[in-house]
């Protein structure tokens, strides 16, 4: 196990960068009640700013917070670490594997090679960041780094690389099937803490070191809830466009909505900082 350190700043925020996106949660919910065009003329600015950064999340805007040049040469060798490790364990065991078994690996095969104490701290330091520093503004269902997926409580689907909690999510998934047959598949399962430190920090990668980008379109670590029973799901032979608004269109999509599956954890114009994700099946409670 990882020692919690101290945590240092090594972020920096351009331009206003407030907490968040510069409006008070519960003000931004009373504003997206308004219910007449009328007065939806009078909406403050704050709010416009955050629906035009959620509405083009995949942008860049001045007051997201970026890795800052002294740690940025840390945060890529974790991110080329972490891939090289995912490609030793396969990408479907990545899945599930577990933060203190990915350290054991990395440090048993040279291909990989141990993480370094910089890179341990800057993990440590990106999982138990408030997320509201990026402007991600969602609950944290995983408290801890070392939070484990237990092979006896999980099942893998066939097929697709993927795994679901036997209790949580297996039966409602299952159900799905019976109704949409083949022309469902399940897109993305269980995430460990690995897995979601590599999609955020490859998100992250991407966006040339931007968190802000990143937690727009992916929870940081701990803050997925698909680490506690959340899916997505997809319409065979949509291919990455299952992961846009254009899967909308869809006959999956449509079945879904109408057989009542799509209560979604990141609606439209959601208060959590977060894009319009219609694929995401919530399937756990709050926490």
């Amino acid at each position: 196990m990882v020692e919690r350190m101290n945590r240092r700043s090594l972020l920096k925020t351009l331009g206003l960068g407030c907490v968040g996106f510069g409006i008070a949660p519960e003000l931004l919910a009373k504003t997206l009640e308004l219910p007449s065009v009328d007065e939806k003329k009078i909406i403050d600015e704050g709010l416009k700013d955050y629906l035009e950064k959620i509405h083009n999340f995949n942008e860049p805007h001045p007051d997201d917070v970026i890795i800052n040049s002294s740690t940025y040469s840390t945060f890529e060798s974790t991110v080329l670490r972490l891939r090289r490790l995912q490609r030793l364990v396969g990408h479907g065991n990545f899945n599930i594997l577990n933060f203190p078994d990915g350290l054991a690996l990395a440090r048993n095969y040279s291909k990989v090679g141990a993480f370094t104490k910089s890179e341990l701290d800057f993990l440590e330091l990106v999982f138990y960041e408030d997320g509201q520093r990026y402007g991600f503004m969602g609950q944290k269902p995983l408290k801890e780094i070392t939070d484990q997926v237990k092979k006896k409580d999980v099942i893998k689907i066939p097929r697709s690389g993927n795994y679901l909690y036997k209790e949580r999510s297996i039966e409602i998934y299952g159900n799905i099937k019976k109704e949409l047959g083949d022309k469902v598949i399940l897109t993305s399962g269980i995430r460990s803490v690995m897995k979601q430190f590599l999609l955020f920090l490859n998100k992250t990668y991407e966006s040339k070191g931007n968190l802000s980008l990143a937690s727009r379109s992916l929870a940081p670590p701990g803050y997925s809830f698909h680490g506690n029973g959340d899916f997505d799901v997809g319409q065979v032979g949509y291919g990455k466009l299952n992961f846009t608004g254009t899967f909308t269109e869809t006959e999956v999509y449509k079945r879904l909505s109408e057989l009542g599956y799509l209560k979604l954890r990141y609606p439209e114009d959601n208060t959590l900082g977060v894009r319009y994700e219609p694929w995401h099946i919530k399937i756990s409670i709050d926490v």
